[in-house]
């Protein structure tokens, strides 16, 4: 019997450009105003059918996350029990981004999960039903399905395409892991942030609520936001750990990064404490530069 042909998806990170709470609502959720702008930084994902008995499995597991509460693992029992299919796979992950970084990792895992199987199984949802498949999962799977920077209101899921400047970013990756929930029980998170335009995002305007609470519990990204500040207005992207600041062109970013070890010193900071790499933002995941999704999928 033929092996199965391995088939391989990146599965990008993304940025939330700003993020403001803008209210809570009855549901216990909050409602957000974001921008999403994807990374070229990613994780890979390989799927593998496994047609002949039909299980899904993983390869290899992210440690410390069993595999029932693996969300590559729950996005691939979701769409098969959504669309009645019988067809199994085996699937593995290289995992290069941080887990708690603000960057999507897991989000974005499940999100090329659902639409890598929705190809290789041919059970033919459109990009949208797989946005609404995600949603039940996590509120930033959507992006990630939809694959383009947007706007995003909502709990995250209502999404504008936005056309915005692809700039280089000095991405800062603190040794510490945030978890979302405990940020979003404190009782100093500001919970009421009057709601923006899009024309005042673009014309500077813009914050993440989550910053000061992230700051105050973790000294270690205050100190990465403050070295940052050095080369660029630095923020905290989403509800991690991670922060960035956009560089005028990729020598600039180039020149920082040699400049690192000196400010690392000045700071007090060892390099195991906060790893600072250079990235291109992209309003393109490359989720969809696969050879099988080279186009989005035309049912959309």
């Amino acid at each position: 019997m033929q092996a199965p042909t391995p088939h391989t998806f990146n599965s990008p990170a993304k940025l939330n450009l700003f993020l403001h709470i803008t209210g809570v609502r009855e549901d216990g959720y909050h409602n957000l105003q974001t921008v999403f702008q994807f990374l070229d930084l990613h994780d890979t994902l390989t799927f593998e059918n496994t047609d002949s008995d039909g299980r899904i499995s993983l390869g290899n597991n992210i440690q410390d996350v069993p595999e029932k509460d693996n969300l590559i693992f729950k996005a691939a029992m979701l769409l098969r029990q959504h669309t009645s299919s019988k067809r199994g796979a085996r699937i593995s992950i290289d995992k290069k981004l941080p887990m708690g970084g603000g960057l999507g990792g897991g989000s974005s895992n499940a999100a090329t999960t659902l639409v890598a199987l929705n190809r290789l199984w041919d059970t033919k949802l459109t990009t949208s039903e797989l946005e609404v498949l995600g949603l039940t999962l996590g509120a930033d799977i959507p992006i990630f399905v939809h694959g383009a920077a947007a706007w995003a209101e909502g709990i995250g899921e209502q999404l504008t395409p936005v056309a915005i400047d692809e700039p280089w970013y000095l991405l800062a990756i603190p040794a510490c892991h945030i978890d979302t929930a405990e940020l979003f029980r404190d009782k100093q998170l500001t919970r009421n942030t009057k709601a923006i335009t899009m024309r005042a995002f673009l014309d500077g305007a813009g914050h993440n609520d989550f910053e000061p609470v992230a700051k105050r519990k973790f000294p270690l990204i205050n100190k990465a936001l403050e070295l940052l500040n050095k080369w660029g207005n630095a923020k905290l992207t989403g509800t991690g750990a991670c922060c960035f600041c956009s560089v005028s062109d990729k020598e600039t970013g180039l020149k920082a990064l040699s400049n690192l070890p000196e400010a690392l010193i000045r700071f007090n900071l060892k390099s195991d404490d906060l790893k600072v790499v250079l990235t291109k933002g992209l309003n393109g995941s490359s989720l969809y530069q696969s050879n099988l999704l080279n186009l989005k999928d035309p049912l959309a």
